[in-house]
């Protein structure tokens, strides 16, 4: 099963569901999408066993075998080869890998080489929970598998790395992404392929209107969802009145309290912190999974 956390935007608390949530069953697996930002790793601490760098391959000219004619700069969508009277300049960030400058080039002259764009971590949770756990909380800990993306600083594509992360999802296993924030393309990426997808906002005007954002895309892609609502009590009534309206479920409510705050800024995940809200993580897990929404 793939379980999505997405938001329109950021600091609604989308990692801390997705971490509470994954840490709150059994059989589970957390993909840290946002590769831009991540930061699940910080709550979760896991032990890092593989270290996997990623490539994209991008054109590499021999002007020998060139005549500029300008092929590969008409077949680029992306506007990564300009082509000059007696010269070719390549802009390797704007490349999206996808090839038809060397497929399509008369003269033969384009070849693809590998740049590095940034690196999977694959771990697991180590064994340094915390002393208020009881027995089965450890053992749902213990069993907690840990995928990530890291973008290179400087990069302006995260699909490729995120497809990357995504290879390690298990079918055999509950798969938690944690996806980047907004509604842009590395979004799309990260969630698309999802069985469900948590939407978590805030009762607020901001977080309100980005939920109708990230509502109209999943519309789009026809992906169930449900809607977290996160920092409940503070705000206005609004985002209720929107999701009554929408036919939208609210699948759970995360109070406005200080010690969720402070073990945030700690490093602690909410259900270390606050062990009482771990059966709530697993009504929400079963409710997603047998779709049982009042």
């Amino acid at each position: 099963m793939i379980i999505s956390v997405a938001s329109g935007k950021g600091g609604t608390g989308k990692t801390t569901v997705a971490v509470s949530l994954a840490l709150s069953i059994s059989n589970a697996k957390i993909l840290d999408c946002d590769v831009e930002e991540p930061n699940a790793h910080i709550f979760i601490k896991p032990e890092i066993r593989i270290k996997k760098p990623v490539f994209i391959p991008v054109p590499e000219v021999d002007k020998s075998k060139c005549n500029f004619c300008g092929r590969c700069s008409q077949v680029c969508v992306y506007k990564a080869i300009a082509v000059l009277k007696k010269d070719i300049l390549i802009f390797k960030e704007l490349c999206h890998g996808c090839g038809a400058c060397s497929y399509l080039c008369p003269q033969g002259a384009i070849k693809e080489v590998d740049r590095e764009i940034g690196v999977v971590e694959i771990g697991r949770k180590g064994n340094n929970s915390i002393s208020s756990f009881d027995s089965a909380q450890d053992s749902h800990t213990a069993s907690l598998q840990f995928v990530h993306g890291k973008l290179n600083i400087g990069e302006a594509m995260a699909p490729p790395l995120i497809r990357v992360v995504k290879e390690s999802i298990d079918k055999n296993m509950v798969n938690i992404i944690d996806a980047p924030p907004g509604t842009s393309s590395p979004v799309i990426e990260s969630v698309k392929g999802s069985d469900f997808c948590i939407l978590v906002t805030e009762p607020t005007p901001f977080g309100l209107n980005d939920l109708i954002l990230a509502v109209e895309v999943l519309r789009k892609l026809n992906l169930p969802f449900g809607v977290v609502i996160n920092r409940s009590g503070l705000g206005d009534n609004k985002t209720d009145k929107y999701c009554k309206k929408e036919n939208i479920s609210i699948l759970m409510r995360i109070p406005f309290r200080k010690e969720i705050a402070l073990a945030y800024s700690r490093g602690i995940s909410m259900v270390e912190a606050l062990p009482e809200y771990r059966k709530d993580f697993q009504k929400l897990f079963e409710r997603i999974k047998d779709r049982k929404f009042s």
